[in-house]
């Protein structure tokens, strides 16, 4: 059953709320929460970005024209924070990502491009660089990582662009060692693209700036909503010529859109509230990734992966049905007002269904005792 969906209504009964709509009404109403934060209406959002907004850009100037104005001033405020020569606003990532490996293929005159299995071109955009783009994908590795210098060696296939998703989301939010990433990235020949939708909160394990992790690339993504609590949008960031080519095709791709600037103006709120803040949340997340696996070593097949985490993010395991475990996590946010995870999904291994778990503002006072009570009133619900 689609745990989204209400079961059938009798019949001329109108149906009840889908789960969707239980868990964002249960988790507003919550004193605490200890994943993500708090759900927001389109009237709480609009009334938040009005007031950081005018802490952000001058909102006297006129709006943003196909580009210029805000736009602007936005991708200069990212390129200036990954020590980038220019950068290119994107309404969408999949959309950014099809753009650059779109641009790095014609350079290379080759239409392979190296992925990671579990990368989110594969996995979340429909592959839409080889269904709109005519691209075609190999992989170097296939373990949960970025590929070692001796697969890149080894491997027998020629591709236009190296990709690597920093962090691995769908391998559980996994970064290399800095050693690591930079022993990859010199054994490639190939341009390097860093798909860093959540680069921001990558500088604490890896040990360096944002400028010194993009150095490495050619050319990066980076997403405004993800992280930064945006209302929508991306960048790529790379040389001047790059970031030409980028434009081009970010209009002939429809994303040359005639306003943006509620978008952008999230953005750079997003980027001044939220990047002084990401420390503390990576920090706190390994408070809560180890009460949470104290909490549950005595439940079979539960797990905490990474841990300690590498980021801010982290997969949990438990040996429930989804369906089940997104009931008790509703029930304990409406009726004891503690929110503690978002939505399951079962996973391909029977028996177990997984959750992310994101450590961010709402998180930073819970203590591992709190976790432990958190955790002993779910299970008490199964």
């Amino acid at each position: 059953m689609d745990v989204n969906q209400n079961d059938e209504a009798p019949a001329g009964t109108a149906p009840g709320p889908s789960v969707k709509e239980r868990r964002f009404a249960a988790l507003r109403g919550c004193e605490r929460l200890l994943s993500g934060t708090r759900p927001q209406t389109m009237r709480e959002r609009l009334a938040a970005l009005t007031a950081e907004a005018d802490l952000v850009h001058d909102l006297d100037q006129q709006p943003d024209f196909y580009g210029d104005g805000v736009v602007r001033a936005l991708e200069e405020r990212v390129a200036g924070l990954l020590g980038a020569e220019d950068a290119a606003f994107f309404p969408t990532g999949t959309m950014a990502q099809q753009v650059a490996l779109r641009i790095w293929s014609e350079r290379r005159g080759e239409r392979n491009v190296a992925l990671h299995p579990l990368a989110h071109p594969e996995v979340h955009e429909r592959r839409a660089y080889a269904t709109l783009g005519g691209l075609h994908s190999v992989w170097p590795t296939t373990a949960p990582r970025i590929p070692t210098p001796r697969e890149l060696r080894d491997f027998d296939e020629s591709y236009a662009v190296l990709t690597l998703e920093l962090p691995l989301r769908d391998a559980g939010f996994v970064l290399p060692t800095w050693e690591e990433l930079t022993a990859t990235v010199a054994a490639e020949s190939a341009p390097v693209h860093f798909d860093g939708a959540r680069l921001w909160e990558s500088t604490v394990h890896l040990g360096h700036s944002l400028p010194e992790i993009a150095a490495l690339a050619d050319s990066v993504y980076v997403s405004f909503y993800k992280t930064l609590g945006g209302v929508s949008g991306a960048a790529l960031t790379g040389d001047r010529e790059f970031v030409g080519a980028a434009k081009a095709w970010r209009h002939r791709y429809g994303g040359q859109l005639f306003q943006q600037w509620p978008a952008a103006l999230s953005a750079l709120a997003g980027l001044e509230r939220e990047l002084p803040l990401l420390e503390s949340y990576v920090t706190h997340a390994k408070v809560v990734a180890a009460a949470l696996a104290d909490a549950l070593a005595a439940v079979p097949g539960a797990r905490v992966f990474p841990e300690p985490p590498h980021t801010h993010q982290f997969q949990l395991w438990l040996p429930y049905p989804a369906r089940v475990l997104d009931e008790a996590g509703i029930r304990l946010a409406e009726e004891a007002g503690t929110g503690l995870f978002g939505g399951w999904r079962d996973s391909a291994l029977p028996g177990l269904a997984l959750t992310e778990v994101t450590v961010a503002g709402p998180a930073l006072e819970w203590t591992a005792k709190d976790v432990a009570a958190g955790v002993e009133a779910l299970l008490a619900l199964l």
